[in-house]
């Protein structure tokens, strides 16, 4: 059934109490009028600053009672017809035994008619007796129509305000842009539509980065998340010629409104590898490659030391994910997140975070690809690594001598020098072994002592920047070996 017809059944139902948490007042006040079109109530509205009115179809009469809790509960009571009443942040005054009391006789109708009370506010909270007597209704969120149109009346109002001057539109852009505000409600739509628009007079391309942006700090209200602003693109990452073949292959899979027949949208990769071997870039490189934002989860500020907020805060965290689709989301170094140690004394929160995570990986309906990193194979738990959680598990091994030769190419011209002037096959073969992060740290040891010594750098003083250092997988080399043989049969390599 719509929005409406659910209403309209509510009210034949004569349901004592909804309870509605919605900013758009306005919007609910037309649909109870459409509502009570087809199924005849007197209907009322109530808040502390203009107390009870009756609402008609065209007008609306004065009030009649004084604006207190009290006062509009007795009204109700004495009322001789049955009617429908909007009551406007109410909740607050529900703390009071007497308003309490009066509101569930209300509720069980003694001696009074069977009125249908209607809680409306931003976010309502109810006494727990109240509460499991309440019918909350969510307000569905506007369609693409309803987007569309939104956006049509705010270009329209750019045009009033401004002279008759009409916003420039790129209808791709548009349509873009529509799709981009799925999941807010009319309020929000307004709002960034009205940004978008009045910062330049028009709707186009560059608008839709900034839509994320804006979106992103919208519904980012628990503060887990972060946006991720590094522009990091796949050619700027050295390798993975594997991982990167594999998302260009699903990408326009995972934009498309519709998947092809057979196809499922991609859904995540987790990427496994030794420290330092680039695995966070490709993670923001992963987002580049699918044309979507990219949000980090940061897991250490989920913790909290009350029973059931920890749950509570991946749950908000996650749900504000999905509204900001379609988005890549990074968890880093996820075992340190869920650590399930029996041991470990947290009263069971890793073991329920774990399990919320898991059904949101396999039930989430929204293009939110998830990409998590791993350092330690064994501090992830088993549950984790079963096939289907993620599309893939790529394997970020130590760099070969080709990617070490482009890795020191790559980070040579990112600090201003020119490659050709070094010799990066040389390099690679001296620097066997080192991971992409410290052949950057290398180059940056380099860059000091040259600065040191008044000199440029040179491959003489790379060199010996490589020989001082002893990498990873030489200081770690028993762990490095076993986290090789465990991804050799189990990982899809990523290069």
């Amino acid at each position: 059934m719509s929005e409406l017809q659910d209403l309209v059944a509510l009210i034949r139902a004569n349901t004592p109490l909804i309870v509605i948490e919605t900013r758009d007042e306005s919007r609910v006040v037309d649909l109870f009028r459409q509502a009570l079109m087809q199924t005849w109530r007197e209907l009322y509205r109530w808040s502390i600053t203009e107390g009870l009115r009756r609402l008609d179809m065209d007008r609306e009469d004065p009030p009649h009672v004084a604006p207190d809790a009290t006062h509009t509960f007795q009204a109700i009571r004495d009322a001789g017809q049955r009617g429908v009443y909007l009551l406007f942040d109410m909740h607050p005054y529900l703390g009071y035994a007497g308003s309490q009391r009066m509101l569930r006789d209300l509720i069980a109708r003694r001696d009074c008619q069977p009125h249908v009370l209607v809680l409306i506010g931003h976010s309502i909270e109810l006494p727990a007796d109240i509460e499991s007597l309440a019918v909350r209704v969510r307000p569905k969120l506007p369609d693409a129509n309803a987007r569309l149109k939104i956006v049509r009346e705010e270009a329209e109002h750019y045009a009033r305000e401004h002279g008759g001057r009409r916003v420039a539109v790129d209808a791709e852009a548009v349509q873009q842009i529509v799709r981009n505000l799925r999941g807010l409600d009319p309020v929000d739509v307004r709002r960034i539509a009205r940004q978008l628009i009045f910062a330049d007079g028009a709707l186009g391309m560059d608008d839709v980065p900034r839509l994320a942006k804006l979106k992103f700090e919208l519904l980012n209200r628990s503060g887990h998340l972060h946006y991720e602003f590094d522009n990091v693109q796949l050619d700027d990452v050295a390798g993975a010629r594997r991982l990167k073949r594999w998302v260009e292959q699903r990408r326009g899979v995972f934009l498309a409104a519709e998947p092809p027949p057979g196809l499922d949208p991609p859904k995540g990769m987790l990427l496994l590898g030794v420290q330092g071997c680039g695995k966070s870039m490709l993670a923001k490189a992963v987002a580049a490659g699918l044309g979507v934002p990219l949000v980090r989860l940061d897991f250490g500020t989920l913790y909290d030391k009350f029973h059931g907020e920890t749950e509570k805060n991946l749950r908000v965290a996650l749900e504000s994910v999905e509204q900001l689709e379609p988005c890549v989301l990074w968890i880093d170094e996820i075992e340190k997140g869920l650590s399930t140690d029996e041991g470990n004394g947290d009263g069971g929160v890793s073991r329920r975070v774990l399990g919320f995570l898991l059904t949101w990986m396999a039930e989430r309906r929204s293009r939110v690809f998830l990409v998590a990193t791993a350092n330690q194979i064994d501090a992830l738990p088993p549950e984790l690594l079963r096939k289907g959680r993620f599309d893939e598990i790529f394997f970020v091994d130590l760099p070969d001598a080709a990617t070490r030769a482009q890795l020191f190419a790559l980070h040579l011209k990112k600090r201003g020098l020119d490659p050709s002037a070094f010799d990066t096959a040389a390099l690679a073969a001296a620097s066997d072994g080192f991971s992409g992060a410290e052949i950057e740290q290398a180059i940056v040891s380099g860059l000091y002592a040259a600065h040191a010594g008044g000199a440029p750098l040179s491959d003489c003083g790379l060199r010996a920047e490589l020989k001082a250092t002893r990498p990873l997988s030489v200081v770690m080399a028993e762990r490095v070996a076993a986290l090789r043989e465990w991804a050799r049969e189990r990982t899809v390599p990523a290069d």
